[in-house]
C-alpha cells in the first residue's frame, strides 16, 4: 500500500530577521541580516541572532515568567502556524493532535541561571526555584505548547543536535502515516543565546564568529569566514494527510517528498562528507528523484572553515557538474545558526520559491573560497529561475547526525 501523502498547510516562525514567513522571506530577498551584539555573562558583548517577537500575543506575563524561552518560542510558533493554516481549533479533536519539536539541547539556560542566582546567597539552595525541574526536562518546549494549546495527544521534543529541525518534520510525517495523529505541529526551536556555555564552548573550539560589523559576521563559503554566530529562533508547521487537508479546503505550501537520517560514527564534532553524501543520496532516492530533479539545495554550512568545505565535498559528490537546474544557497548568512530551529527555519525561507521562482542568495560572500565554489551557488543577489519544483534541505549536527528533507511543489 502506498504511504499517505503528507502536506504542509501552515507555517509559524520567529527568526532574528522576521516574525512571520512574509517578513522573513522579504528580508532574505532584500539581504537584511538579523545579527546584533548582546551581553553574555562572564564573556561580555558577543554576536548573536536575537528574536524580537511579541510573546504576550499568546501568553500572559505569568506564563512567560514561569516557563522557558524555548517554551515561549514554541507557543508563539505553534499558534501562528495554526492561524496561518486556518485550522478550526475549537472543533479540532485535541487527542488527535501531535506536537513534535526538535531541539539541540534543553535545560542549560535554566540551570546556569539558577546557579548564578543562588551564588548571590552563598549558594543556599532554599533560593532555588521550584519551577526548575519542569523548566529543564527535555520535553519542556513541546510540553509548554501542549499546556497552552490544550493538546492531549503526544507532545515531546526530539533531541537531534542541529539536525533537529528537520527531524521534527520527518518524525511528524511518520506519525501521520502511521495514523497516530491527524494533525501534527512540528519543526524546531532554539533558546541557545541565553546560555553562556554554548558561546564559551564554541570559543574554546575557535569556532565562534567575530566581525566588526554584526550584519557581516555570518559568512558561509567566504574566505574570511571564522566561525558560527549563535542564534535563537523557531519554526513550526502544521502537517496533515493530503485527504484531510483537501477536505477542509486548506492552502497547501508543499508536499513532503523524501527524507533520510544517518550518522557519521566518526567524530564528536568534525563532519564526515562521505556520510553526508550518503544521506543526501538516500533522501533523493526515497523521493523517487535523481539529483538533476532537485532545483534548490539549502545548505547547512555554518561558516566554520572546515565544516563548509566538507559539506561542499558532499554536495559536489552528489550533484557534480551535471545538474544545470540545481541552485544552491544558505540561510545562516542572514540569521546565524539557530541550532535546533535551523533546519525548520531554513526550509521555511525557501518555500515561497515555489510561487515566486526566486532563489534567495547566500550573502556576505565577498571572496568565495575556491574549495566552496559549487556549480549553481547563488551569491549576494536573488536569482530568478525557470523552475522550482523541489527543495532539498540539509541539516547536520554534532556527534555525527545528518538529516536531509525534500519537499516538492504540490500537484493534485
Amino acid at each position: 500500500m502506498k504511504p499517505s501523502r503528507i502536506v504542509i498547510t501552515g507555517v509559524g516562525l520567529t527568526a532574528p530577521n522576521g516574525n512571520s514567513l512574509a517578513e522573513f522571506r522579504q528580508n532574505l530577498l532584500n539581504g537584511v541580516a538579523g545579527i546584533e551584539r548582546i551581553e553574555i555573562r562572564y564573556m561580555g558583548p558577543q554576536l548573536a541572532g536575537v528574536c524580537h517577537y511579541d510573546a504576550l500575543r499568546h501568553q500572559t506575563k505569568k506564563e512567560i515568567r514561569v516557563g522557558t524561552r524555548a517554551g515561549s518560542i514554541s507557543i508563539y510558533c505553534a499558534k501562528e502556524a495554526l492561524a496561518d493554516g486556518r485550522v478550526d481549533w475549537a472543533r479540532q479533536p485535541k487527542d488527535r493532535v501531535g506536537i513534535y519539536i526538535g531541539c539541540t539541547e534543553h535545560g542549560n539556560v535554566e540551570t546556569e541561571n539558577e546557579i548564578y542566582n543562588i551564588s548571590k546567597f552563598n549558594y543556599d539552595t532554599k533560593f532555588w526555584s521550584h519551577y526548575h525541574n519542569p523548566r529543564t526536562v527535555a520535553n519542556n518546549p513541546a510540553g509548554e505548547a501542549s499546556l497552552n494549546l490544550g493538546v492531549t495527544g503526544p507532545a515531546y521534543t526530539i533531541g537531534a543536535a542541529c539536525a533537529a529541525g528537520n527531524l521534527g518534520l520527518i518524525h511528524a510525517t511518520q506519525m501521520l502515516r502511521l495514523g497516530e495523529v491527524d494533525l501534527a505541529i512540528c519543526g524546531g526551536v532554539s533558546e541557545s543565546i541565553h546560555t553562556f556555555g554554548i558561546f564559551a564552548g564554541f570559543k574554546s573550539q575557535n569556532a565562534l564568529a567575530t566581525n566588526a560589523d554584526p550584519a557581516k559576521a555570518s559568512r558561509p563559503f567566504d574566505k574570511a569566514r571564522n566561525g558560527i554566530v549563535v542564534s535563537e529562533g523557531g519554526c513550526l508547521y502544521t502537517l496533515e494527510r493530503l485527504e484531510d487537508a483537501q477536505a477542509r479546503g486548506a492552502k497547501i505550501y508543499a508536499e513532503i517528498a523524501g527524507y533520510h537520517v544517518n550518522s557519521d560514527a566518526s567524530d564528536y564534532v568534525l563532519p564526515n562528507p562521505v556520510r553526508q553524501a550518503e544521506c543526501v543520496r538516500a533522501s533523493i532516492s526515497r523521493a523517487g528523484l535523481t539529483p538533476r530533479d532537485i532545483h534548490i539545495v539549502n545548505t547547512h554550512a555554518t561558516a566554520t572553515p572546515l565544516g563548509d568545505i566538507q559539506e561542499c565535498e558532499a554536495i559536489r559528490a552528489v550533484f557534480g557538474e551535471g545538474c544545470p537546474d540545481t541552485h544552491i544557497n544558505n540561510t545562516k548568512s542572514y540569521i546565524g545558526h539557530c541550532m535546533g530551529a535551523a533546519g525548520a527555519l531554513e526550509l521555511a525561507g525557501n518555500l515561497p520559491s515555489f510561487d515566486d521562482l526566486t532563489v534567495h542568495p547566500t550573502i556576505n560572500v565577498d571572496d568565495l573560497d575556491p574549495a566552496c565554489a559549487l556549480p549553481g551557488l547563488v551569491l549576494n543577489q536573488p536569482r530568478k529561475v525557470a523552475k522550482v519544483d523541489t527543495i532539498l534541505n540539509n541539516s547536520f549536527g554534532m556527534l555525527g547526525i545528518n538529516s536531509t528533507l525534500i519537499v516538492k511543489r504540490f500537484a493534485p
